[in-house]
């Protein structure tokens, strides 16, 4: 009865391992995602510039490449959405770094302008991918893409933004 037990377990970890990660990766991503159309949004009802960006631990937006205390750069130590109307900039939503996710950007900060919400600098893309050790047949699966267009509409895919799709 132990032996069955201790066989189930490690047949059982590594699938509850890749799930973890997984959710972790979908979590992170929608929570971009949802940034994303808030700064749109934004930018649109209320006329003003609205910016995401990476931040660093102070909530400040910060380069794409600027390292966290903790170990990863840019947008994976977490960011803002921030609006610019006037001369000074206000925090809208704060997102905090979340653990066991990497995310590469092409860039550094996303700009939405009025009057109907186009980013600057055309399209851009995100990577989501589980950081850390991960099975080579569970890569893809474990990796999410948003893409922005250059009227500002962003879309989630499963996968990595090079084309090819995960399960």
């Amino acid at each position: 009865m132990t032996v069955l037990a201790a066989a189930s377990a490690m047949v059982a970890a590594p699938m509850f391992s890749a799930w973890q990660a997984r959710d972790r990766v979908d979590g992170a991503a929608r929570a971009l995602l949802a940034s994303l159309t808030l700064a749109r949004g934004e930018a649109i009802a209320h006329g003003g510039r609205v910016v995401v960006c990476p931040v660093d631990a102070t909530a400040r937006c910060v380069p794409n490449a600027h390292p966290c205390a903790r170990g990863p750069q840019g947008w994976s130590c977490g960011w803002a959405v921030v609006s610019e109307r006037g001369r000074s900039g206000r925090a809208l939503r704060v997102y905090p770094r979340v653990s066991g996710v990497s995310i590469a950007a092409g860039s550094g900060h996303v700009e939405f302008t009025p009057p109907a919400g186009q980013v600057i600098g055309g399209f851009r893309k995100f990577e989501l991918a589980a950081a850390g050790n991960i099975a080579p047949n569970d890569g893809e699966g474990l990796r999410r893409c948003i893409r922005i267009a250059a009227g500002g509409r962003a879309r989630l895919e499963r996968g990595s933004c090079d084309g090819r799709r995960g399960a």
